[in-house]
């Protein structure tokens, strides 16, 4: 008796696990469904928003612009000065003052593959399997109080990235990509939070950057606005 009641139990918990069981594909189906619909999410045209940036202690007003597949664009005020950062289909272009640069700069392949996805609202989620990227689930890792679900996602020309999703919402709450500063790889660590529905459309409201301990900043946006008029022509460098 003692037998068959140990083999039930474990029978029982077996099944309770297969039924648990997550892939990486069901879960970022999730998530697209928590933030909005996969197909709504693809029909939007364009996203605005605005709000303030922490830098190093200096703070400032912060723009970012995407007109979906076209462009994106984000314009950051310090100090008086404007920095600028860009992509759209063909390069990545920057403005930055603060490291002695008054106009336009084409930016390095590099730092256009890794920033390029930016163009397309919700990506690289929304198409990962049509375009060819690789998701992988690789178990479980603590974020903060969080045993967040971990996906590996590799693109087609082999830049990998490190998402976090949280199993009770299905947000994203952390991304981690390996990248150059000043001649060594860190990581640099996303950190999501304080989401809010906009117009059907759950979206973090504040957002932490961390590379590796060397560079950090803190976005805290306030507005969020879909589907604007958008001129293509500001994503072109001047």
């Amino acid at each position: 008796m003692k037998l068959t009641s140990l083999l039930f139990t474990s029978l029982l918990l077996f099944c309770g696990a297969t039924l648990s069981a997550q892939t990486a594909d069901e879960i970022i189906a999730k998530y697209l469904e928590v933030t909005g619909g996969k197909e709504k999410i693809s029909q939007l045209t364009s996203m605005y928003m605005e709000g303030t940036i922490d830098v190093m202690g200096n703070s400032g007003p912060i723009k970012l612009t995407t007109l979906n597949g076209k462009g994106y664009k984000n314009e950051i005020e310090i100090q008086g000065s404007v920095i600028v950062s860009c992509f759209n289909e063909k390069e990545g272009w920057s403005v930055n003052p603060f490291m002695g640069g008054s106009s336009p700069e084409t930016m390095p392949e590099a730092q256009y593959k890794m920033g390029r996805e930016q163009i397309y609202i919700g990506a690289p989620f929304v198409f990962y399997a049509d375009k060819g990227y690789k998701a992988e689930l690789l178990g479980n890792e603590s974020v903060g109080d969080v045993n967040a679900w971990k996906i590996k996602m590799t693109s087609p020309d082999n830049t990998a990235v490190l998402y976090f999703f949280d199993p009770a919402t299905g947000y994203l709450i952390r991304g981690i990509q390996q990248m150059e500063m000043q001649g060594s790889t860190v990581d640099n660590v996303m950190t999501f939070s304080d989401y809010k529905d906009v117009a059907g459309f759950p979206q973090p409201h504040k957002m932490n950057m961390n590379m590796g301990g060397q560079f950090e900043m803190t976005m805290t946006i306030s507005k969020i606005e879909y589907n604007l008029s958008v001129d293509e022509a500001i994503f072109a460098k001047p």
